[in-house]
C-alpha cells in the first residue's frame, strides 16, 4: 500500500482499538553495562586472563555517574512534545537521558567509563502508539529535531546513538509504551504486537494461548520486536524458526511523509515487496510501530544432542550436508577448535571436550518427532567422523546462552577486551573467509602489543552457506577505543575482500556504514538515499545510521 497523504485531524477522532493484552514493564539494564547484574568471572577463566596479561593490565573503571551533554531543547519544544504524549512522557531528566545514551557494544561501554561528557539525547519522548508517533515525527520535522527510535537499546553497531546530524537537537523516541499484543488470529497463526514489545513480553503473552514466536537472539532479554525487524535479527533458533524477517507477515510504520501499512496476504505479486524497505531500515526511513508475525504452537517436547568433530572442516562439511538434505534442528551450532577449548575450560570440561563441538536442539509435537530429527542429524554427523557427547553440552549451552554479553564488563574490570563481529558467505567461500578474518584480527591486535585469542562458530545455516560469528579476547591497550577500531576496520576490510557480508544480523548502524558501498555498490547506496528522501525529506530520522545524505555532516 502506498504512503497515505497527511489529512486534517477530525475534531473528535475515534479512539484507537484496545489491545488484547498489555505486558508488565521490563527493565532495560544498567546505563554503563549489559544487563541488570554484574557477571561473575568463572574461576577457570583466570588462567585464560593470565595468558592475555603477561605485562601490565589496563583495566577501565566504572564511573559513579556521567556528565551529560546539556539539552538543546527549549521549554517550548518540550511543551509541544508533552502536548502529544503527555507531560510525564517527554522529559529532559538526566536520569532518563542517561539510560538512552546509545547501544551496548564494547566501544559503547568503554566510552561510558571515560571522563568525557557523554553525548545524550536532548530529551526522551515515549509515545503510546502509532498516532502519537506520527504526530511526534511531524512536530520534529517542523522544528528541526532529529529522532532516534529506541527499543531495547541493544545495538552493537552504533544504531541508536543520539546523533543530531544537521539538526539543532535530537530526541530518543522510546517505544516501550507501545508494548502490547494488539491482535491475534489463531486460525491464521498471526499475532500483531506494538513495536516496543520485548522478546520476553511477546513470549509471555503468546504462552497464554499455547503459542510461541521462537525468536531468541542473545539480546532477547531486552530487545524489542520492532528492533528485530529494523535490524533483520536472527535468533539462536534460526534453523528451526527462521530469521526474524522470515517471520514478518505485515508491518505498520509512521514516517515523516505519512503512514505505511504493508503486508496483507501470505504471498503477493503486487510489485516489489515494500516490506523489504522497512526490514533492515534501522529507523532511517521512519518508525516501525506495529509488527504482525507468524507464530506457531509451543513445542511439547525438546531433545538435545552434542558431538565433537576432529576439526572445523569436517564439522562444517557435516553441517552443510545436513542442511542441504533438509534436516531441521531448532538450534544448530558448530564451534571451532579454539572456541571449543576456551568454552570447555570456562565450564570446567578441559579433559572431556576436544576438537570442534557441535550442539543442537530439536523440538516437536511429540518426543518421537523431536528424537527422530535428532537421529537423522546424528547419522549424518557420524558419517563425517563425529563422536556423540550426549546431551549435557547442549543443555549447558542453552542454560547460559544469554549470559555471555555481561562477561565483557567483568573482563574490562580486569583489563581484558572482549568483543564480537559476524559475517556470512557461501559454503564454498567459508574456509577462506574464516581464515582471512582470523588473520586480520590477529595481526592488527598483535601489532598493538595485545596478541588476541580469536574464537569462531557457525550458528546460522542455509542451503547455500552459513554465518561466522567471531569472539575476540585480548588485553586492553592504553587507548582501547583506537585498539579495537583498528582491529574492526582490518576485519571489515578482510570480510569485503573475501566476499562476505559486512553483517549477517547485527545490522549496519553507523559502524558498518563505511563498508556498505563495497557490498551493494554506489548505485545501491543512491537507491537507499532516494527512499530516505521520499519518506524523510528533512532527514530527521536517525541521522548517520544506514546511509548518509548530502545534508549530513561528514
Amino acid at each position: 500500500m502506498a504512503a497515505t497523504a497527511h489529512t486534517e485531524t477530525p475534531s473528535d477522532p475515534a479512539p484507537p482499538p484496545r489491545p488484547l493484552a498489555v505486558p508488565a514493564p521490563r527493565a532495560r539494564g544498567r546505563w554503563d553495562a549489559w544487563g541488570d547484574e554484574p557477571a561473575r568471572l568463572p574461576a577457570a577463566a583466570k588462567a585464560i586472563v593470565a595468558t592475555l596479561l603477561p605485562g601490565k593490565a589496563h583495566p577501565v573503571a566504572h564511573r559513579a555517574a556521567p556528565v551529560l551533554t546539556p539539552s538543546q531543547l527549549t521549554d517550548a519544544d518540550i511543551a509541544a512534545l508533552a502536548e502529544i504524549v503527555g507531560g510525564a512522557h517527554a522529559t529532559r531528566d538526566d536520569g532518563v537521558r542517561m539510560s538512552h545514551l546509545g547501544g551496548k557494544s564494547t566501544p559503547d561501554l568503554l566510552r561510558r567509563r571515560l571522563d568525557d561528557p557523554q553525548a545524550a539525547p536532548d530529551a526522551v519522548v515515549s509515545p503510546a502508539g502509532h498516532d502519537e508517533i506520527g504526530a511526534v515525527l511531524r512536530l520534529c520535522t517542523d522544528r528541526g529535531i532529529a529522532v532516534v527510535p529506541f527499543g531495547g537499546g541493544t545495538s552493537v553497531v552504533g544504531g541508536v546513538d543520539p546523533v543530531r546530524g544537521a539538526h539543532r537537537a535530537v530526541i530518543a523516541l522510546d517505544l516501550s509504551r507501545t508494548a502490547a499484543l494488539l491482535a491475534l488470529d489463531e486460525v491464521s497463526l498471526l499475532a500483531t504486537f506494538g513495536a516496543g514489545t520485548t522478546g520476553p513480553q511477546a513470549e509471555e503473552l503468546l504462552a497464554e494461548h499455547g503459542l510461541t514466536l521462537g525468536h531468541f537472539p542473545q539480546s532477547f532479554a531486552y530487545a524489542s520486536l520492532g528492533g528485530y525487524a529494523a535490524t533483520r535479527s536472527s535468533g539462536q533458533a534460526s534453523r528451526g524458526y527462521g530469521r526474524f524477517d522470515d517471520l514478518v507477515h505485515a508491518l505498520r510504520a509512521a514516517t515523516p511523509a505519512g503512514d505505511l501499512d504493508l503486508g496483507r496476504s501470505p504471498a503477493s505479486a503486487a510489485g516489489p515487496d515494500l516490506r523489504q524497505l522497512l526490514l533492515g531500515s534501522e529507523g532511517a526511513f521512519g518508525v516501525l510501530t506495529e509488527v504482525t508475525v507468524r507464530v506457531r504452537p509451543a513445542p511439547a517436547a525438546t531433545a538435545y544432542r552434542a558431538w565433537t568433530f576432529p576439526d572445523f572442516a569436517s564439522g562444517a562439511a557435516a553441517v552443510r550436508e545436513a542442511t542441504q538434505r533438509g534436516i531441521r534442528p531448532t538450534v544448530l551450532r558448530l564451534s571451532d577448535e579454539t572456541e571449543t577449548r576456551v568454552n570447555a575450560a570456562m565450564g570446567g570440561h578441559v579433559t572431556r571436550l576436544r576438537g570442534c563441538l557441535a550442539v543442537a536442539t530439536f523440538e516437536g509435537a511429540t518426543f518421537a518427532a523431536a528424537h527422530g530429527e535428532r537421529d537423522d542429524l546424528d547419522a549424518v554427523f557420524t558419517a563425517h567422523g563425529a563422536m556423540s557427547r550426549g546431551e549435557d553440552p547442549a543443555r549447558s549451552w542453552e542454560r547460559g546462552r544469554f549470559a555471555s554479553p555481561a562477561l565483557r564488563d567483568t573482563l574490562m574490570d580486569v583489563g581484558v577486551l572482549a568483543e564480537t563481529l559476524e559475517t556470512a558467505t557461501t559454503w564454498a567461500s567459508l574456509p577462506a573467509l574464516k581464515r582471512a578474518v582470523t588473520v586480520a584480527l590477529t595481526e592488527s591486535l598483535t601489532a598493538a602489543g595485545t596478541k588476541p585469542i580469536v574464537l569462531c562458530h557457525i550458528s546460522h545455516v542455509y542451503p547455500a552457506g552459513a554465518s561466522l560469528y567471531f569472539t575476540v579476547v585480548a588485553a586492553l591497550a592504553d587507548e582501547p577505543q583506537t585498539q579495537w577500531a583498528r582491529a574492526k576496520d582490518a576485519a571489515s576490510r578482510a570480510i569485503g575482500a573475501a566476499q562476505g557480508t559486512i553483517t549477517h544480523h547485527h545490522a549496519v548502524g553507523r559502524d558498518h556504514r563505511p563498508y556498505l558501498e563495497a557490498e551493494i555498490g554506489a548505485l545501491g547506496v543512491e537507491v537507499l538515499r532516494a527512499v530516505k528522501a521520499v519518506l524523510d525529506p528533512a532527514g530527521i530520522m536517525n541521522p548517520g545510521a544506514l546511509v548518509i545524505t548530502p545534508a549530513d555532516p561528514a
